[in-house]
């Protein structure tokens, strides 16, 4: 672990007018940005980009991280590229998940051409997750996850989109990828199951590690986070060194800071708000916080389906820090939202 750490700050619409030198451009990203924010031993204090070299090693290697461009994924005859933001839409072949549960159970047909459906409306990917990972959800033995996943896996993958499964279990990863998927995704980071890691080395596929406290007992433990931010970003970074050490190519992870997974509201409206200082972890970053309980906690306890505009707010939130993809459950207005996003950035970055 490291006591220091770097957030950007202080983002310009475009770096024209800005001498050479003084702004920075995001992860190869639409955004750039003129400071730092340096988290050390739980002081912070604010430097210009001009002045990370004052921070030693430690400092030019997060500079890097933060700055280099994300590698594209080729995934057979598609290309993930991370230059500008993504969606990724949710589909769940569960009964008890805990907002689109029992919608698409048991009939593998329907729930692919839901999935579809998610692509024509502008996903780029589509996750599908066959075992609820809420909070006291049950446990679903392996070979019903498999029995739920396959048929809809195949026939996504079939019709060309590209596929991740949520997944914890060495062997529904497995049977998933064979049966077509492209990406693992799995909120334990590859730790609930012992098999997991030497299963996505041996295959090759991309993979997303999320944080949560307890990731053995299904993540939603509660800790005592000194600073959530950088426990966060210290606890990812520990792990994708253990993965690549097992074996995965660092160019094929994706991190996901695990809103709503072992934290409380105050934690995740951190973690929301320190979203920019992951890119120093050098790997895209996954946003999931569609729908999630944060936005019931700051609007009267809205229910789970009258949560749009927060899940908009949210995915708002990361696109103006950077992240890479956008897990969501909304996919044409979450698509819309970028577009209009997009049309505003563009105009900037050429001074507009």
């Amino acid at each position: 672990m490291t006591s220091l750490h770097l957030r950007p700050v202080q983002f310009v619409d475009t770096p024209i007018g800005h001498p050479d030198g003084s702004v920075a451009r995001l992860a190869g990203g639409m955004q750039w940005f003129a400071a730092y924010e340096v988290i050390e031993r739980g002081a912070r204090r604010t430097i210009p980009v001009a002045d990370v070299a004052t921070l030693g090693d430690r400092g030019a290697h997060l500079h890097a991280m933060i700055t280099a461009p994300r590698a594209p994924l080729p995934l057979g005859e598609r290309m993930l590229r991370f230059d500008q933001p993504l969606v990724a839409a949710i589909l769940n072949v569960t009964p008890d998940s805990f907002s689109d549960g029992g919608k698409h159970v048991d009939d593998p047909a329907a729930a692919a051409a839901a999935g579809i459906d998610m692509a024509a409306a502008g996903a780029t990917m589509i996750d599908v997750g066959g075992e609820s990972t809420r909070p006291g959800a049950a446990a679903v033995w392996e070979g019903d996850e498999i029995a739920r996943l396959v048929p809809v896996v195949e026939r996504l993958a079939r019709a060309g989109a590209i596929v991740s499964v949520d997944t914890r279990k060495a062997g529904v990863m497995a049977a998933t990828l064979a049966a077509g998927a492209h990406i693992v995704n799995d909120v334990a980071a590859l730790l609930w199951d012992d098999r997991a890691l030497e299963v996505v080395a041996a295959s090759g596929c991309p993979v997303v590690l999320m944080h949560s406290p307890d990731p053995r007992e299904g993540g939603h433990g509660r800790t005592g986070y000194a600073n959530v931010v950088t426990d966060v970003f210290d606890w990812l970074e520990a792990r994708i060194a253990a993965v690549v050490a097992g074996g995965v190519d660092r160019t094929r992870i994706i991190v996901d800071p695990g809103i709503g997974f072992g934290k409380t509201l105050a934690d995740n409206l951190a973690l929301l708000n320190g979203l920019a200082i992951f890119h120093g972890l050098g790997c895209p970053i996954l946003l999931g916080a569609s729908r999630k309980r944060l936005i019931g906690a700051l609007s009267n306890e809205a229910p789970v389906g009258d949560r749009l505009a927060g899940s908009l707010a949210l995915a708002l939130k990361g696109v103006e820090a950077g992240v890479q993809i956008l897990r969501v459950h909304d996919v044409a207005e979450t698509v819309q939202a970028l577009r209009v996003w997009r049309g505003m950035r563009d105009l900037a970055l050429v001074g507009g």
